[in-house]
């Protein structure tokens, strides 16, 4: 190159050379598209890995729409469980609330007769009262 360099008059020392990179540089032979044979081989294994990703995709949905429902239908299950506790419970107040209405009068007994009892109570302490003061008048009457 020196001697090319010299030939054209230029000095050898102010000349710069081309700085080659063999590694940067493409060759014609390295861009070369793949064989058809190639593309449609990746093209069914891109097509195939792709049908089994979405068949997992799609069976994960599944799944999970299957566990909603089976989620679905024990909460009707406990739901339909809890009406029917809850009927017998209201069955149960009924018969209750109908059994104390028939107690009612008893009990409305009851309280004429706690009433009556408090007032012959009274009236038996009054009683205790009048007899001791007529004793202490009987025994001051008797010692004259």
């Amino acid at each position: 190159m020196a001697a090319a360099a010299a030939a054209e008059g230029v000095p050898a020392i102010h000349r710069e050379e081309p700085v080659r990179d063999d590694v940067a540089v493409e060759t014609a032979e390295e861009a070369k598209e793949p064989a058809e044979a190639d593309i449609n081989e990746l093209c069914r294994d891109m097509f195939s890995k792709m049908a089994t990703y979405l068949t997992g995709e799609l069976t994960a949905t599944s799944e999970d729409y299957k566990l909603l429902e089976n989620m679905n239908k024990l909460t009707s299950l406990k739901y339909l469980e809890m009406k029917d506790i809850a009927i017998n419970i209201s069955r149960n107040l009924k018969d209750l609330n109908q059994k104390y209405a028939g107690l009612q009068p008893y009990l409305d007994q009851i309280n004429v007769i706690e009433e009556q009892v408090a007032a012959l109570e009274q009236a038996a302490y009054k009683l205790d009262a009048y007899s001791k003061k007529l004793e202490a008048k009987y025994k001051k009457l008797e010692k004259r």
